[in-house]
């Protein structure tokens, strides 16, 4: 059954959202803070985490957060949780943060105390990190909270300070050939906000990169491009392909739950009307 829709947040509870980005952002590290940054090969990582919320078509309520830790450079899984959750916040342009982190937080913490020993050493997320209008975008929030590297991996560009999806940022993205292929996204304040990244020589549509936290840009879109064996990194793609078939489970026990409840209630009905003396009887 679809939950109402959030309505959206009072101007208030907007500008505190953007207090809070603001005071955030002050925080974030830009560069490399690792050892196995550093190594043209990543060695010493061992362990790379994607997280995803999906949802539940025409319900802007439910949904499903994952989060999968995968082995590198193997990338195989080797941890999974799903859980749905009641989303509090309406989606916002340039806070989704506030929709959807608080979830993704407790999944980490919930790692953190269950499986200390697979806590990932880098985090993906679908979404911006700098490439953000206050330059604080989910991936930057989820970061600082975590005090984990983690790195913004978006699917479309969003257009912000003077970045367009025009004539010439199409010409650049036929200019990508093959699969490593990228070109800096310079705004208009001359900051380099994050890369365009041809992830797979298959693919015609690039990924926008961007840091988040504890991470440089370079190293960002090169680990990326190792995490992909299509277009999206595994991490990302085994987070969405798992919370996906998480809430078809969901919702096909709750189909089965309703069916049997619906003939519980005709096999109520039909015995009360049986048991009822008729007219006749009178």
């Amino acid at each position: 059954m679809a939950h109402q829709a959030l309505g959206p947040p009072l101007r208030e509870t907007l500008s505190r959202w953007e207090r809070e980005q603001i005071q955030l952002k002050t925080s974030v590290i830009d560069w490399d803070t690792e050892a196995w940054q550093r190594d043209s090969d990543f060695a010493g990582l061992h362990r790379v985490a994607g997280v995803d919320i999906s949802f539940i078509k025409g319900d802007d309520v439910r949904a499903c957060a994952s989060l999968v830790v995968l082995s590198y450079p193997e990338l195989e899984v080797l941890y999974e949780e799903c859980r749905m959750v009641n989303l509090t916040a309406p989606y916002v342009s340039g806070f989704l943060a506030f929709r959807e982190v608080p979830f993704l937080v407790d999944a980490i913490h919930r790692l953190q105390k269950k499986e200390p020993s697979l806590m990932p050493q880098v985090l993906l997320v679908d979404g911006n990190g700098v490439l953000h209008h206050r330059g604080f975008g989910v991936a930057c929030h989820i970061g600082i909270l975590t005090d984990l590297p983690c790195i913004g991996v978006a699917k479309k560009l969003l257009q912000v300070d003077g970045l367009r999806n025009n004539d010439l940022h199409k010409e650049k993205i036929q200019h990508l050939k093959m699969g490593g292929d990228t070109f800096s996204l310079m705004a208009d304040s001359g900051t380099i906000l994050g890369m365009a990244l041809k992830s797979h020589s298959k693919s015609s549509k690039p990924l926008y990169v961007s840091v988040g936290h504890k991470v440089s840009l370079g190293t960002a879109v090169r680990l990326i491009q190792a995490c992909c064996r299509y277009r999206i990194p595994e991490p990302i793609r085994q987070a969405d392909i798992r919370s996906r078939e998480y809430i078809r489970t969901v919702e096909l026990a709750n189909s089965q739950e309703t069916r049997q409840e619906r003939a519980k209630n005709r096999s109520s009905g039909y015995l009360t009307r049986i048991s009822c003396p008729t007219d006749m009887e009178h």
